[in-house]
């Protein structure tokens, strides 16, 4: 079932962003009186799972979904149908038509991602409002659960400061910070002290070994089930948070997970909170440090503030206080993703390691529905997807609108030859990008564990 929920959210953010992105194209090409003569999600190599004719236009479902298209008639596209251009160009063809309405026609796509993106930050600063627990309230510190994290200095109780000597509000912001970052400078038990991170930092994380998350809040052990067969089935309850072991205090779970491996192979004296009340028990630690438990962080970020550990903010906004808070979230993306791209263009940083492909995308969406997590994703992928548009690659659409900006400055319009060999070329370069970002998701799962 979780499966299903999983590729249910992959396959309608996806179907989503490709119908929206092509009418992008398609809205536009039909005001200038363009022909436009199929509308696909998906891709239809030999055959269509789906397909009617309306007016002048097929729309369809294919098969392979690896994007969508539209076929805009006198244009050449990925198609690569140039039979159309051996004839004279007709009123009603792309080809035909002014520079500039060309022009408005490809920016078309790239422009509704963008547009969609910030409607949807809009949209869910006034549903959720935002949530947070304040940096500089971080008085426990973070819960490093990274080895990288851990190589490069950085420990529990850490509060990180500042990242590259920017502060932050928001304790949510800090990861991403660190990962584009360079320097940090955490407040360790008040004394401040400089982490550099190393070069390839991007690189490094994308082995198996020092993968998930970089850090998080520092959140008690409650007890959330049992293996089968736990031997501490009989002394520990669900919903149960351990506050000592041996006598040492426990109030966050990596102190727990510390004690356990010091312990392991041994039974030892407990005490547990449990329905208000503490309570001695024992706990069986096994060979590997564990209690044959399992433990997620399923407190509420609520319940943690109930408990002293965090002062939680929530801030709630009109419809009209949205708007201007939901632009700024969604600049605050794009710029952080053209840092990204920055990152993977360089070498020496080894970003490009963790560049992924399909399943990569797929592997980001929850084994629960949420549609706040849901519309978060689908934003941010609406994002990649108008930049990536935009890459000056022939067979993209950034890749026209190069050619229609020098068409339009130096009013020589290059030959359909030309675009048919520049098309080609972009196709083998979207391809080769293709089999980089599935290889890599390939490689990952048989090679890196």
């Amino acid at each position: 079932m979780e499966i299903l929920i999983k590729l249910s959210q992959f396959l309608l953010s996806l179907s989503l962003l490709i119908i929206l992105h092509e009418l992008g194209h398609f809205i536009p090409a039909k005001l200038f009186k363009t022909r436009v003569e199929k509308f696909y999600l998906f891709f239809d190599i030999k055959f269509s799972l789906f397909k009617k004719k309306i007016g002048e236009t097929v729309y369809g479902i294919g098969w392979l979904p690896l994007g969508g298209y539209v076929k805009i008639a006198g244009m050449v596209d990925e198609s690569m149908d140039t039979d159309q251009l051996a004839s004279e160009p007709k009123p009603w063809e792309f080809r035909s038509k002014p520079a500039w309405q060309r022009l408005i026609i490809m920016l078309g796509g790239v422009f509704v991602n963008f547009v969609l993106a910030f409607i949807i930050y809009i949209g869910m600063t006034y549903a959720y409002g935002d949530l947070y627990v304040s940096n500089k309230d971080m008085k426990h510190g973070v819960w490093v659960q990274s080895d990288l994290m851990k190589e490069v200095g950085l420990k529990n109780g850490d509060r990180i400061a500042s990242v590259d000597g920017k502060e932050f509000e928001h304790f949510n912001d800090v990861s991403y910070a660190v990962l584009m970052g360079h320097t940090l400078e955490v407040d360790r038990r008040g004394e401040r002290i400089t982490i550099d991170l190393p070069t390839d930092f991007l690189g490094q994380l994308s082995s198996s070994a020092k993968s998930g998350p970089l850090f998080g809040l520092r959140v008690p052990f409650v007890v959330n089930g049992f293996a089968e067969n736990s031997p501490n089935e009989a002394n520990l309850k669900v919903m149960d948070r351990i506050i000592s072991i041996n006598g040492m205090p426990t109030p966050f779970a990596d102190v727990v997970m510390d004690q356990l491996t010091i312990n392991k192979g041994r039974t030892v004296a407990a005490v547990v909170e449990r329905d208000g009340s503490e309570v001695a028990t024992n706990l069986v630690i096994n060979e590997e440090g564990k209690l044959a438990v399992s433990f997620p962080p399923v407190l509420p970020i609520s319940n943690h503030e109930k408990l002293g550990y965090y002062k939680i903010v929530q801030e709630k906004y009109s419809l009209l206080e949205a708007i201007p808070v939901g632009l700024v979230k969604g600049k605050e993306k794009v710029l952080g993703y053209l840092d990204q791209l920055k990152k993977m263009i360089k070498p020496e940083t080894g970003a490009y390691k963790g560049v992924g492909g399909f399943k990569a995308i797929y592997d980001i969406f929850p084994q629960y529905w949420s549609w706040e997590v849901f519309w978060n994703i689908t934003a941010m992928l609406s994002i990649m997807l108008g930049v990536m548009n935009l890459l000056p690659i022939p067979a993209l659409d950034g890749g026209h609108v190069v050619f229609l900006l020098y068409e339009i400055i130096s009013g020589r319009k290059p030959s359909d030859k030309f675009l048919e060999n520049a098309q080609m070329v972009g196709f083998f370069i979207l391809i080769a990008l293709l089999l980089f970002a599935n290889g890599n998701d390939i490689y990952k799962a048989i090679f890196v564990k």
